[in-house]
């Protein structure tokens, strides 16, 4: 329909901010689509790709596990000590990433173009009949309740997770974005808990990503989570209540 309304939320952050906790509650509670980088840059070093013949020919079979799936630690390894190498493999990569997010992007459009036209025709159905039958009923509450659609103003919204959302320079494909910020300190306690890191080690890696503080300079939201996950959940009822104004 032409005035659907479509909402591209850029995800963003630093590293052990919360994104994930973030995408899953609006997977989760708000039934909004999920496109994730993560998973099509995984996607794009699987098995027999021409990306991880690259990396190979680069590095090594030394870089392959047994099965023949990428050894991400021992590529992290290198990475993450070697800017030059690490501008290498997002060469690879941030272009297929970019490339699987505007097919999904454009699938999920089509598909709700799709149900939008199923309503119109539901109504259509109506008006000629002069009533519904039942499963008519029951087929116009699916659609109207179908995820990733505020029913108040016909807007299909979807999630497109981006952690180097600004580094691989991607914000065009977003309407507006969303940047999760903890506090320096508290990010980096984090990610040296969650996996296992030293300090530094942990700050490596934080470092090899844009300032939180930049990033935040450019958001439309900046959602605090420095606090507890009530309180960051209800910064994003805030802002996904605003397709519905």
């Amino acid at each position: 329909m032409s005035d659907r309304i479509v909402r591209l939320i850029g995800l963003t952050g630093g590293i052990a901010t919360g994104k994930t906790a973030i995408s899953n509650y609006l997977a989760d509670a708000c039934g909004f689509p999920i496109l994730d980088a993560d998973i099509y840059a995984r996607e794009a070093v699987n098995p027999g790709s021409p990306i991880l013949d690259s990396i190979v020919k680069r590095y090594g079979a030394g870089i392959l596990l047994p099965d023949g799936n990428l050894n991400r630690p021992e590529l992290g390894s290198i990475i993450f000590c070697n800017a030059d190498e690490r501008q290498w493999l997002e060469q690879q990569i941030h272009p297929y990433v970019r490339r699987r997010f505007v097919e999904e992007t454009q699938s999920c459009i089509a598909a709700s173009s799709l149900v939008s036209q199923d309503t119109q025709d539901l109504g259509t159905k109506t008006q000629e009949t002069g009533f519904f039958h039942p499963h008519q009923k029951l087929e116009q509450s699916i659609v109207e309740k179908k995820p990733g659609f505020c029913a108040k103003a016909d807007t299909l919204t979807l999630v497109l997770v981006v952690p180097l959302l600004f580094e691989a320079n991607m914000t065009d494909l977003c309407t507006e974005i969303w940047v999760v910020y903890c506090s320096p300190e508290v990010q980096l306690e984090r990610l040296m808990q969650r996996d296992g890191l030293s300090y530094d080690r942990a700050q490596a890696r934080i470092n090899t990503q844009l300032p939180l503080a930049q990033k935040c300079q450019q958001a439309d939201v900046i959602l605090d989570n420095s606090s507890t996950l009530e309180s960051l959940f209800l910064q994003v009822d805030v802002q996904v209540s605003r397709c519905e104004i």
